[in-house]
């Protein structure tokens, strides 16, 4: 299996390189079970934006979910917000929007239930992913906050991979790039 290798928040790690397309392969960057990992990116990553700039952190199921529930930790807040991929039979009245991802087949949407969505009605959201591509959970992310009567105040991510590099408005730990199907760089 071809990898890339990535250091990332003072963390050396080797991601493995998955086809998206005949000629499109991206490095895979998972927290799950990377301690590690996980703890120094939420460590970094609340380096990035002023702690009093926001009054909640919110991300997208699932992979982030690690992330943000460490920033939380070290941060001292208590609580954060997940966009489901579903609606949950716990969620009130829930509010969603269509998203599209890179690494999801297809539309999928985003869920917040009406009690969080009122807890965000008014407050400064920061907006939070693991890795940051053609911007679409973010966009998704950022119209469901609004959506809910909250304000984007920042959005950071560990990685910005490919174009995402190039944005002005996300800040991120680390660049990554795209690969093709051989393992160099595009």
């Amino acid at each position: 299996m071809l990898t890339y290798p990535i250091e990332v928040a003072g963390v050396k790690r080797e991601l493995p390189l998955c086809k998206i397309t005949d000629d499109l392969y991206i490095g895979a960057f998972i927290c799950f079970g990377d301690a590690e990992l996980t703890v120094a990116c939420a460590r970094e990553l609340l380096k990035l934006v002023p702690a009093d700039s926001y009054d909640y952190i919110f991300t997208a199921e699932a992979k982030s979910i690690p992330l943000i529930h460490e920033m939380a930790r070290q941060s001292g807040a208590e609580k954060y917000f997940i966009a489901r991929k579903g609606p949950k039979a716990y969620m009130p009245d829930p509010i969603w929007v269509e998203d599209q991802s890179i690494t999801t087949a297809g539309t999928q949407k985003l869920y917040l239930g009406r009690d969080d969505a009122d807890l965000i009605r008014g407050k400064r959201v920061l907006l939070m992913d693991d890795v940051i591509s053609t911007g679409g959970s973010l966009r998704a992310m950022e119209e469901l906050v609004k959506k809910a009567g909250g304000i984007v105040t920042g959005k950071v991510a560990v990685l910005a991979e490919g174009d995402a590099q190039k944005r002005e408005d996300i800040r991120f730990l680390a660049p990554l790039p795209l690969f093709n199907a051989d393992g160099s760089v595009k």
